[in-house]
C-alpha cells in the first residue's frame, strides 16, 4: 500500500503512526478534558515532595506531605529541612487548624481554605489553573505533559505564571514552578511521590490525634494507612480544648522564663521600599507576665512587630480572622481599622500590626523574619 504513495506521503503516514502509538500525539484539548474528569472523580490522594521559596535572600526548602479525602478533608505537613520544624494545616468538619506539635499548640478558625486561595502543592489548585486558562501553553515531553498557565487564585500578587509538569500515565503532578512577570522563579515544588485513591485511617484528619501523635521534630512517622505511629506520641496531659474561646486570640505570647528575649529582625533589604526601622527593639509586657519585644518601622508604610516565646495552648481565632498563606505556614489576619497578622514558627509567636501595609507585603515581612530566624 505504501509503495503506491509518494515517498513523502508515506513518511508522513509512518511518523503519524509512530507518534500515535507512543501517545505523543495527544492534544492539549484532549488532556484538559481528561483533567476535568479527573477533578470530578478524585476521591483521595497522598503526595510528598519538596517546596522551595525563593522570596528571601536565601532559598528556604520545606518538605511537604499532603493528604486529601473527599469532600473537604485536608492535612498538609510543612517541615523546614534546615531546622526540622513541623507545622500542620488541617481541615475537617470542625474547621481549619494550624498545629504546632512541638509546642502542643493549635489555632482554630472558620474558613473555606483552601477553596478561597490556591496552594501550589495541592492538585486541585493545579487542575483548576489549567482548565480555566483558555490561553494556556502546552507541550509534550518524554514522560510529561507540560502546561504554562496564568498563576490564578493565589493571594500573592507577584505570582504571574506557573509551569506544571504532569505524568503522562495518570496526570499526577511531577513539578511546579511559579514565576513573576520577569520570569524569576518565586516558588517551586518537586513531587517525589503521588498516590491516587489513598485509604486513610478514620483518625487521620482528627485534630487531637494529629496534635498528640505527630512527630515533635521533622520527619513524618505516619504509617501507610495515614495513622500516626505509636512511638511518635508526645501528647501533653490535659491539653486545652481547641474549641474554647480565647480572649487573647489576636496576641500570642510566650512563657516568661526570666531569660532575655533577643529580637529577630528582618533583613533591611527585604523590607518594603521606603520603609526603615524607627528605633532599636525594646521590651514590652503582653499580659499574664509574658515578656515580648517590639520592633517599629515607618516610611512608605507604618507597622510594628511583636515577638514572644510561644506557649503551649489552644486558640480559637475571632470570626473576622482569615487565613493568609505565608509559604512556610498559614498566618491569621484580623482585619479592622488596624490589621493584625499572627503566626507561630520555631518556638516563637509573631504579630505584625499595621493600618496601611497590604497583606501581600505583610506576608513578605513574615518570610523575611523566617529567613533571619535560621541564622
Amino acid at each position: 500500500m505504501l509503495r503506491k504513495l509518494p515517498w513523502i506521503a508515506a513518511a508522513v503516514v509512518l511518523i503519524a503512526t509512530l507518534l500515535s502509538g507512543c501517545g505523543a500525539g495527544k492534544s492539549a484539548d484532549s488532556v484538559v478534558k481528561d483533567l476535568g474528569k479527573l477533578s470530578d472523580k478524585m476521591d483521595s490522594y497522598q503526595a510528598s515532595g519538596v517546596m522551595t521559596l525563593h522570596s528571601g535572600q536565601q532559598p528556604q526548602a520545606y518538605k511537604v506531605e499532603v493528604w486529601y479525602q473527599k469532600p473537604q478533608f485536608y492535612r498538609v505537613a510543612l517541615t523546614s529541612e534546615s531546622r526540622a520544624v513541623t507545622q500542620i494545616v488541617l481541615r475537617n468538619d470542625d474547621g481549619v487548624f494550624v498545629l504546632t506539635p512541638s509546642l502542643n499548640k493549635s489555632y482554630r478558625f472558620q474558613s473555606d481554605w483552601p477553596d478561597n486561595q490556591g496552594q501550589v502543592y495541592l492538585l486541585q489548585t493545579l487542575l483548576h489553573s489549567i482548565t480555566v486558562d483558555n490561553s494556556r501553553q502546552f507541550a509534550s515531553e518524554k514522560d510529561s505533559y507540560v502546561f504554562n498557565v496564568m498563576a490564578g487564585n493565589y493571594q500573592n500578587g507577584s505570582f504571574a505564571r506557573q509551569k506544571i509538569w504532569l505524568d503522562k500515565n495518570d496526570y499526577s503532578p511531577q513539578q511546579v514552578e511559579v514565576t513573576d512577570t520577569n520570569s524569576n522563579v518565586l516558588v517551586d515544588v518537586k513531587f517525589d511521590s503521588f498516590e491516587f485513591g489513598k485509604k486513610f485511617d478514620k483518625s487521620a484528619f482528627d485534630m487531637q490525634q494529629n496534635l498528640a501523635t505527630a512527630p515533635k521534630g521533622g520527619a513524618s512517622t505516619t504509617g501507610a494507612d495515614g495513622q500516626a505511629s505509636p512511638q511518635a506520641s508526645g501528647a501533653v496531659d490535659g491539653a486545652a480544648d481547641p474549641t474554647s474561646a480565647d480572649p487573647d486570640a489576636g496576641v500570642s505570647g510566650g512563657t516568661d522564663d526570666g531569660a532575655e528575649l533577643a529580637a529577630i529582625e528582618p533583613d533591611p533589604l527585604m523590607l518594603p521600599e521606603g520603609v526603615t526601622q524607627v528605633e532599636a527593639p525594646f521590651d514590652v509586657q503582653l499580659g499574664d507576665g509574658v515578656q515580648g519585644v517590639m520592633l517599629r518601622y515607618s516610611g512608605t508604610y507604618d507597622f510594628s512587630i511583636i515577638e514572644s516565646k510561644s506557649r503551649d495552648r489552644a486558640v480559637s481565632a475571632q470570626a473576622e480572622t482569615r487565613a493568609i498563606d505565608l509559604g512556610f505556614t498559614v498566618g491569621f489576619l484580623t482585619e479592622d481599622d488596624t490589621q493584625s497578622l499572627s503566626w507561630t514558627y520555631d518556638g516563637m509567636d509573631y504579630r505584625l500590626t499595621t493600618v496601611d501595609l497590604p497583606p501581600e507585603d505583610m506576608a513578605r515581612v513574615a518570610q523575611a523574619l523566617v529567613d533571619q530566624s535560621g541564622k
